[in-house]
């Protein structure tokens, strides 16, 4: 029989401030997030500019296999935003947590 854990794992460290109005994450407030940010800028730009050093023997699928890339690194830098901002994402009016 499995018994319940004692002292239950704390909540992960926030990378981001959460929006002061809206929906989403703010800018980041640990090293963590400027390292996320930074990341998902270079790979995004990356296959962006590294597009135009490819031959295009055939250029629709080309473009087609970067924006699919382009797309998966914005649904994980979503979801990292997602799971580390300081307050959860939800609606805000403008009013503190």
């Amino acid at each position: 029989m499995l018994t319940p854990h004692k002292n239950p794992q704390p909540a992960p460290t926030p990378w981001f401030a959460a929006r002061r109005f809206g929906y989403g994450a703010g800018l980041p407030i640990a090293w963590q997030g400027w390292v996320a940010l930074g990341l998902f800028l270079a790979v995004t730009l990356g296959f962006s500019f590294g597009l135009s050093f490819v031959p295009l023997h055939r250029p629709l699928l080309t473009v087609g296999v970067v924006m699919v890339l382009n797309l998966a690194a914005t649904a994980a830098f979503f979801w990292v935003c997602k799971t580390r901002t300081q307050g959860g994402w939800k609606w805000r009016w403008g009013t503190r947590d």
